[in-house]
């Protein structure tokens, strides 16, 4: 979204590359086994973002010393997606890792199919997951879910969310609602908002119910020991939730604040939830309202290591995506030993029960075809972040390691 004469909030994109640094492929493997396909936007207005997940994934076998896999990258943007994956098939392509967007996958799914090609897709959109498309996007629901249980263990029992209009919104609202009855809370309130600043404060008056607070704090004064009448705002009762979940960037929930603290929610009564997508916002730290606030994400330690690794090579700092791509080649490169030179994937070992370990931590595909991630709980600081509760280690035995050093 555009900013419309300085009264629309930006919504902030997952960060890109600071220079849309070549794809660089992997050259002289030492034995091509099996072919797979990075369908990824290599021109356009997402280049930047397809490059550093092309740049991740050839990083992914350069690690691997060349690995057992030929890998090779097709612009979903030049003539379409249907005629990448067709180029991909021509060339012996089994297994396609992407595309980016989901109405991409939407495209070629059935393609793919009818071939027995699984996709193993980098969108967040969970309705495409299923009958051979698997889906490694960062979901708010999985995000939103650990951190109201984490909440919920540090004895907070309301909770109240404020979440925007349009498809995100209504997914977050769903995912709050029934993790909080999941952890045994209580919801007192949802608020929906559009993303102008003007709009803002009416939401949180809302949500708040200032209005009715206000009229009950007035019908009666409260006497100081010095004679005279406390005003009514000394006499609200505070509000009905004791942490509230702002499902949104960083930047917009930092555009609540001054209308939470107005209205009796300001940071010192209320815990602040956020989503992941707080992970990558380095401005949160300024938001002293913020402070204090929880999230949870994917861990970050291994990605901070690979991107100073990708800033070394390329001069650029890579999208917070890219791991997906550096991940999805590793599982792929690991099926070797299951998958017949020139044959079809071993699509069945995609959803093993153990899951994988990678860039990002544990995660698995479930039944639907959507990753599941172990997700750490994160705390904003003046000075960053701060882990409140590491992420699970395994879910039962992982069968991809970390080659991140």
């Amino acid at each position: 979204m555009r900013a419309e004469e300085d009264t629309t909030i930006a919504v902030d994109a997952p960060p890109e590359a600071e220079a849309p640094p070549p794809v660089v492929d992997v050259a002289d493997a030492p034995v091509i086994q099996n072919r797979a396909a990075l369908l990824l936007p290599l021109t356009g207005p997402r280049a930047r973002v397809g490059r550093s997940l092309a740049n991740a994934a050839n990083m992914a076998l350069q690690d691997l010393g060349g690995g057992n896999i030929k890998l090779q990258t097709y612009d979903t943007a030049v003539n379409g997606p249907e005629r990448a994956a067709e180029r991909a098939v021509a060339d012996g392509a089994r297994i396609f890792l992407g595309p980016l967007l989901a109405e991409n996958v939407r495209a070629i799914s059935g393609y793919a199919r009818s071939r027995n090609i699984p996709i193993i897709s980098f969108s967040n959109d969970a309705t495409i997951a299923g009958n051979g498309v698997y889906v490694m996007g960062f979901q708010p629901s999985q995000s939103i879910q650990r951190v109201v249980a984490f909440a919920r263990g540090r004895g907070i029992e309301r909770f109240a969310a404020l979440v925007p209009n349009g498809t995100y919104g209504n997914r977050a609202s769903d995912a709050f609602l029934s993790s909080v009855r999941g952890a045994g809370g209580r919801v007192t309130g949802i608020e929906t908002y559009e993303r102008q600043r003007s709009k803002l404060p009416a939401s949180v008056r809302r949500l708040t119910d200032y209005e009715a607070r206000t009229a009950r704090a007035a019908q009666g004064g409260t006497v100081r020991a010095d004679g005279t009448v406390a005003p009514v705002e000394e006499r609200l009762a505070p509000v009905s939730f004791q942490s509230l979940l702002i499902a949104d960037s960083g930047t917009i929930a930092s555009e609540f604040l001054q209308s939470l603290q107005r209205y009796g929610a300001g940071a010192d009564r209320v815990r602040y939830l956020g989503t992941e997508l707080w992970n990558a916002e380095d401005r949160l730290r300024s938001a002293r309202g913020l402070h204090g606030s929880w999230f949870a994400s994917v861990p970050d330690a291994q990605f901070d290591k690979f991107a100073a690794r990708y800033r070394q090579k390329f001069g650029g700092a890579p999208s917070r995506l890219s791991s997906m791509a550096y991940d999805a080649v590793l599982i792929a490169n690991g099926q070797a030993e299951q998958w017949p030179v020139g044959g079809d994937f071993p699509a069945r070992t995609l959803t093993d029960p153990d899951g994988f370990a990678g860039m990002d931590g544990i995660f698995r595909f479930g039944s639907n075809g959507v990753a599941q991630r172990g997700l750490e709980v994160q705390e904003v600081t003046g000075s960053g972040t701060k882990i409140v509760s590491p992420a699970p280690r395994v879910f039962q035995a992982p069968r991809v390691s970390m080659l991140v050093n």
